[in-house]
This record gives C-alpha cells, sequence and structure tokens, in this order.
C-alpha cells in the first residue's frame, strides 16, 4: 500500500490556505472590472484596495505604497534598475551592490547593466560581510549615480537571516537606496518596512500560502518610484499598467491576512518540530552539516549536507519514500545543480545539500517518517571519498 506523502518543502511553495482559496472562489464570482466606474467595478475596486491593505499591514507599510506584480522576480525587476524619479526630477542609480546568496532574481541585476552590478562576500556563517559591503559604498563614485543595495532578510536555502536593518544604516550613509527581498521572511518573523529602514520590499503570495503568479513591490514613500516595467492603461498608479490579476491578488490579501495572526506561536511550534528533526538526523549520521545552525535562522528551515550523497540522488530517494523536498531554491525549472549560496560560504561547489522547509500544517507524524527516512538513506549512501 502505498504511503501518503508528506510536503517538506514550504519554501519553494506553500500549500493554498483556506482562506485564500476561499476568497478567490468569492472574486471569481464578481464580473467588474476594477478599472471601471460602475457599480461591479467599484465592487472588484473595494476587493483590490482590502486586499491591498492586508499586504501592507503585513509589513507596517502604507496601502498606497503597494504595488501588485505577477510575481517577485517581476517585482525585482522592477525595482533593480537605474532610473527613478523623485517626483517629477530624474534620478539615476549607477550601481547596484547584491549579497553573494541573493536569489537568482536579485542576483542577476534586473535591470542594470552587469558591469554595473557588485557582489558583496558572504562570511563563513552564511551572512553578508558589512564590513566589505562598507568598503564597497565608500569606493562608490557618486559623481556617476546614487548606489542601491539589495540584501534578502531571509535566504530562501539556510533560512539565516541577514542584518538588513545594518546594511540599510550603510546604504543611506553613503547616499544610497536599499531593496529587500523580504519573501522568506513574511509569516516566519516579524517584518517592518520601517524597522528594517528599507525603501522597497519585494513579497510573494504564494510563499505565505497565497495563489502564485502574484507578488508585490512594497516603497516607504510615494515620492521615489522606478521606471515603470510595463506601461499601459496606468493601473498601479502607473507603477504597473494592466488589468491586475483580480482573484489572485484577492487571495494575496487573504493569506496576508491570516498569516499575520497569532505568528509567534505557530513558529514556537514549527521551532520545535524542526530541532527535533535536525536532533534525530545528527545522532542518525553524526558526519551530517547542519549549514547555518550555529547563527540566527527562521523556524522552519534545515539546510543539510550528508557526505556521500549527491543532491539530486538524495532528493530522488526522499522522493521515492513519500517525501517531497528540495535541493535549495525551487526556482530553476526543476534542475538541481551546485548551490551558489554554499559556495559564497565557502565549500565545495559539488557538495551537495537538501532542503527541508516546515510549515504550520506539517506534524509530528511528518517528523517522525522523515526522520525515519532520513535514517535509512543515510545508512546505504555511499561512504565519503569512495570510489565512483
Amino acid at each position: 500500500m502505498a504511503l501518503n506523502r508528506i510536503y517538506l518543502d514550504w519554501n519553494a511553495t506553500a500549500p493554498l490556505s483556506v482562506p485564500a482559496r476561499a476568497a478567490m472562489i468569492d472574486a471569481l464570482q464578481l464580473p467588474g472590472n476594477a478599472s471601471s466606474v460602475h457599480g461591479e467595478g467599484r465592487s472588484a475596486r473595494a476587493a483590490v484596495d482590502k486586499a491591498r491593505r492586508h499586504v501592507a499591514a503585513l509589513v507596517g507599510a502604507e496601502p498606497a505604497n503597494v504595488t501588485f506584480t505577477s510575481g517577485a522576480t517581476e517585482a525585482s525587476n522592477h525595482i533593480l534598475t537605474p532610473d527613478f524619479r523623485m517626483g517629477r526630477a530624474p534620478l539615476h542609480v549607477s550601481r547596484l551592490y547584491v549579497s553573494a546568496i541573493e536569489h537568482l532574481a536579485i542576483r542577476e541585476g534586473g535591470r542594470f547593466d552587469p558591469a554595473d552590478v557588485t557582489e558583496v562576500v558572504v562570511t563563513p556563517e552564511g551572512i553578508i560581510d558589512l564590513e566589505a559591503l562598507e568598503n564597497a559604498l565608500t569606493a562608490h563614485d557618486r559623481s556617476t549615480g546614487m548606489p542601491m543595495v539589495a540584501v534578502m532578510l531571509v535566504n530562501n536555502e539556510t533560512g539565516i537571516i541577514q542584518p538588513v536593518a545594518k546594511a540599510a544604516a550603510l546604504a543611506h550613509a553613503h547616499g544610497g537606496l536599499m531593496v529587500v527581498d523580504a519573501v522568506q521572511a513574511v509569516g516566519r518573523i516579524p517584518v517592518d518596512i520601517n524597522a528594517l529602514d528599507a525603501d522597497f520590499l519585494i513579497l510573494s503570495s504564494h510563499k505565505i500560502g497565497g495563489p502564485k503568479g502574484v507578488g508585490a513591490l512594497i516603497s516607504r514613500g510615494e515620492i521615489l518610484m522606478p521606471k515603470p516595467l510595463i506601461r499601459g492603461g496606468g493601473q498601479e498608479k502607473g507603477h504597473r499598467s494592466g488589468t491586475e490579476n483580480f482573484h489572485a491578488i484577492v487571495g494575496f490579501g487573504a493569506a496576508a491576512e491570516a498569516v499575520h495572526e497569532n505568528l509567534d506561536h505557530r513558529n514556537a511550534a514549527i521551532a520545535i518540530l524542526r530541532d527535533r528533526l535536525e536532533g534525530s538526523m545528527v545522532r542518525a549520521a553524526p558526519d551530517a552539516l547542519i549549514h547555518g545552525a550555529s547563527v540566527l535562522r527562521v523556524a522552519n528551515t534545515c539546510f543539510f549536507t550528508l557526505p556521500g550523497l549527491k543532491s539530486e540522488t538524495g532528493q530522488i530517494a526522499f522522493d521515492l519514500e513519500g517525501i517531497a523536498l528540495s535541493a535549495g531554491s525551487a526556482c530553476s525549472s526543476g534542475k538541481v545543480g551546485e548551490s551558489h549560496v554554499l559556495t559564497a560560504m565557502g565549500h565545495d561547489p559539488k557538495l551537495g545539500a537538501l532542503r527541508i522547509s516546515l510549515g504550520p500544517e506539517t506534524t509530528e507524524a511528518d517528523i517522525d517518517r522523515a526522520i525515519a527516512a532520513f535514517t535509512k538513506i543515510a545508512a546505504r549512501r555511499k561512504p565519503a571519498g569512495a570510489a565512483a
């Protein structure tokens, strides 16, 4: 008899939450276009505005400063541009500084020329090297334009929390802008755009139980904004034209409202499960390496290496045991390759790693199954250094 499958890949995408699903079903019944002035259009607009309020509240922002996009990648390409406006005046950003562990949506530099992107190293613990960032910003030539710094709040592979507020202080001290990828942070730790001192935040709906295909770029004010990525009918105050992805936006708002509630209690319970999992893994395989275990991480993420086990082999082995996990980022068209995050941390680029990520629906029984599968897989792996 086939075992019921267990989903332990919440960092890749969270299952659609009950509130989001219900809100989307209701939204599908509304016929109006949110840009129309008749009653049906006003009803649709009210639903979008409600979603905007919930997404803004999730990160302590003003609803007017939320621009809905097709996802975090579009939001990244929107904000990572040399061309800004301060009111009606043009403003030029001449160089982008990114940490070496950023998601590819940031690391690729958006609309910047690759020659204008500087990668900042991280420590062996997987944390951006603030001294290296300060040195890079000090060397920046302000006569060419402003600097922009982009650092993720939580790394999608390791779950390590980055010192974003300190990075923002450096960016602002050198007359620059601060962009924060908060995709893996919301719903796992408190996020406040003002406390982070961020100029812009990037969010993704499907990481918090909302639908896929919708995200948001959130600014701290309305005066400074990037050149639009998509032009057309002027929706989203002209920042992102095109008819809104209405039912997805409504689902995003419902998910944001739900994930904002009872945050500390929910994640404390998840941390207990994650810690039990990791303790059992190390007892079963003392040579297992838990990346980021010595520094501050979100509660739900376990990124580990089992010497002698390749990432792809391990992912398939767990899948055959009925357990869904990943080999790091899930945003590379299903490819299992070397982790640039581990490379940036100073590990051998061929070192394999797997990521287990938990969610609110993860149970003790799920963890028991994961421990049993890990123990089985660890026992039959090829010893490290053995001939191929």
